[in-house]
């Protein structure tokens, strides 16, 4: 039987999709991938494969899984499967170097970053091109946030980097990247699915820099926190400037993403600077409530759900 395949390797995160499939009665399965057996000469099963691989896989101790996902990608391609955010997603997925430098070859502005390599050259980097601060330190392979450090000083900077609690990312690559100061503490998340925009979400920043929308995920101390606690962190908007978004479609198109977040500020004098792309987005129940979405197509897992009920019927039609 033709289905939806849902290729993951976090179950919290599918709850809510697979509530969204199973209300439309939609036909799926899911492939657990942390471990596991293909045949690469054996044809894989019909349907539409989704790939929601993530770049914090390694974070659950899944260390490989993504570049097991990698492989079994390869293997659907040659296929000839339908695959939904393909290897050219995961490969942004995991490499925010890959990621700017196909943000900017499409003309969208990214925040001015150095590619470091060995934790001993950070300190020097960050002094030789930000002039003494302040930088933030994140991984080029992170995920909700996770890492990602904001230090106003290089004094503050080489305290953690010579601390007990300084953590080698799993690629072995850092990023120091500019501080982009924004009238107010917020950045804003646009929703796409099919290449095409769904809604935004303004997140408010003023805790920290861990902004993974899922409602299971557990926000723990943030970095540089100021202010009180917001009353909403998540909060979807009316949207986003029509020119920007008719590029950020066209990104995703080019370089092959189906279903993305896309994360951007805007600083004082105006400047819209993209910093993050999640191809393995997730969505705020609260926030959709709240704008009075929730349990419909406008939704994100509604959405999401049924492009993919439209893109299993289009398989059919095609081997018809």
């Amino acid at each position: 039987m033709s289905r939806i395949h849902v290729l993951h390797e976090n179950a919290a995160w599918v709850v809510p999709l697979a509530a969204a499939l199973d209300q439309r009665h939609l036909p799926w399965a899911e492939w657990f991938l942390h471990t596991g057996t293909f045949d690469l000469s054996a044809p894989p099963p019909e349907g539409v494969f989704y790939n929601r691989m993530s770049a914090s896989s390694h974070t659950r101790d899944h260390r490989y899984a993504a570049e097991l996902t990698a492989g079994v990608l390869a293997w659907l391609s040659r296929w000839g499967r339908r695959v939904i955010n393909g290897p050219a997603a995961l490969d942004l997925e995991i490499s925010k170097v890959r990621q700017y430098a196909a943000l900017e070859s499409a003309g969208i502005r990214t925040p001015r970053t150095v590619l470091v390599a060995g934790r001993d050259e950070i300190v020097a980097a960050a002094r030789a091109h930000f002039a003494g601060g302040p930088v933030i330190l994140k991984p080029n392979r992170g995920g909700k946030g996770l890492g990602v450090q904001l230090f106003h000083t290089l004094e503050g900077l080489e305290a953690h980097v010579q601390g007990a609690g300084y953590v080698e990312p799993v690629d072995g690559l850092q990023l120091l990247q500019e501080y982009v100061h924004a009238p107010r503490p917020v950045i804003t998340r646009a929703e796409f699915v099919g290449s095409r925009f769904v809604y935004a979400v303004e997140v408010d920043t003023s805790e920290g820099f861990e902004l993974c929308p899922a409602d299971v995920c557990a926000i723990g101390d943030a970095v540089c926190p100021v202010g009180d606690r917001p009353a909403h962190k998540f909060t979807v908007t009316d949207g986003i400037a029509p020119a920007f978004r008719a590029r950020l479609e066209r990104f995703l198109s080019g370089v092959g993403i189906d279903v993305a977040g896309i994360e951007f500020i805007v600083d004082e004098t105006g400047r819209v600077l993209v910093y993050d792309v999640n191809t393995n987005t997730n969505y705020n129940a609260e926030a959709e409530a709240r704008a009075g979405v929730a349990g419909t197509g406008r939704s994100g897992m509604g959405a999401l759900a049924e492009y993919l009920g439209a893109e299993l019927a289009r398989t059919h039609t095609a081997a018809a």
